[in-house]
């Protein structure tokens, strides 16, 4: 198992029709370093220490999960992990799929 991998995701909305699954330290990291300048907080900048922290192995990574948990329930950006498994399950399986 890679030691950098949360216990288990964390879903977040990137859009309205998008869904991206947070399942690492890297993916946290990249995610929070792509977030808008003009939404950082202290939410965010803590997050992000955290998961650095983490990285660099002075924290544990369950740390690192629950922290950015809490900033995307801030940003309100968290989505339902029910929801997004079975809308990937879905999208697998061929349904969910526009005829044109």
């Amino acid at each position: 198992m890679n030691p950098e991998a949360f216990s288990s995701p964390v879903f977040v909305k990137r859009a309205t029709y998008i869904v991206q699954e947070i399942a690492s330290l890297a993916d946290a990291i990249d995610f929070l370093n792509e977030w808008p300048e003009d939404r950082r907080d202290v939410i965010h900048e803590a997050a992000l220490r955290t998961c650095y922290d983490a990285y660099d192995g002075r924290k544990p990574v369950s740390a690192a999960r629950n922290a950015f948990f809490g900033f995307a329930k801030r940003a309100a950006i968290l989505e339902d992990a029910i929801s997004a498994m079975q809308w990937l399950a879905a999208c697998k399986s061929g349904r969910g799929k526009v005829q044109v």
